[in-house]
């Protein structure tokens, strides 16, 4: 049975990389199109569910918005196609949020966190070298809701992205936006309960989020758009 769940999980993670690949290649050929010098958001799937432009323009918020998020995206995915989610496109801001599926030791060992902050300060030094006028804002990790997770994936998302673990990381990257001239942007004002928790009514699945949230995530972070 074990060796059975193990096939599954491997093929999974294949079939997970080929749609990855697919994405970055899709987006190389969109960005060859886009206009230089808009806003860009950026990262996982985090990112990738956020409807900005939709939100946007309900909002009447001018300005063209890029989305470049990958789905199951780690770190180590993001600097493999640097290019095709955020340099080509030369962005004047850029809103990064990447990592949340490096917090687990089951690929990365105990020395998770390190690997995710060693590759978040490569994201941050490349795009300084080739972009130096793109203003870089690091988008504080969400926070999850286990009272959300039902199946055992579900619980398996969050075991690693505890509180602790996610205020530990978001320290981490503050401080490397402090060193590279970045923004440290924290917009989870409104996503929580009494806990600290996502509130359940926003979760998914114990991660990612309904459309209401983002839109509590967007009016936090206008003022930066």
């Amino acid at each position: 049975m074990e060796q059975e769940k193990y096939k599954i999980g491997e093929m999974l993670q294949a079939r997970n990389k080929l749609e990855q690949a697919r994405k970055a290649e899709n987006f190389r050929e969109l960005n060859r199109h886009a206009k230089k010098g808009q806003i860009l958001f950026t990262g996982s799937s985090l990112m990738e569910q956020f409807p900005v432009a939709e939100i946007a323009a309900s909002r009447g918020v001018p300005g063209i918005f890029y989305n470049r998020g990958i789905g199951g995206t780690t770190t180590d995915d993001f600097l493999r196609e640097i290019d095709a989610v955020l340099l080509d496109l030369a962005p004047k801001k850029v809103f990064c949020n990447i990592g949340t599926n490096d917090m687990t030791t089951r690929i990365y060992g105990e020395g998770w966190m390190a690997h995710l902050l060693s590759n978040y300060e490569k994201i941050l030094k490349t795009t300084r070298e080739k972009l130096p006028d793109t203003a870089f804002f690091c988008m504080a990790y969400y926070p999850t809701c286990p009272a959300a997770a039902k199946s055992e994936w579900q619980k398996a998302l969050v075991r690693e992205r505890t509180k602790e673990n996610i205020a530990a990381c978001n320290a981490g990257v503050q401080a490397l936006a402090r060193r590279y001239g970045a923004t440290f942007l924290d917009c989870n004002a409104g996503l929580t309960d009494e806990a600290g928790n996502c509130r359940q009514e926003f979760s998914i699945d114990s991660v990612h989020m309904y459309a209401e949230a983002y839109e509590i995530v967007f009016d936090n972070l206008l003022p930066y758009l």
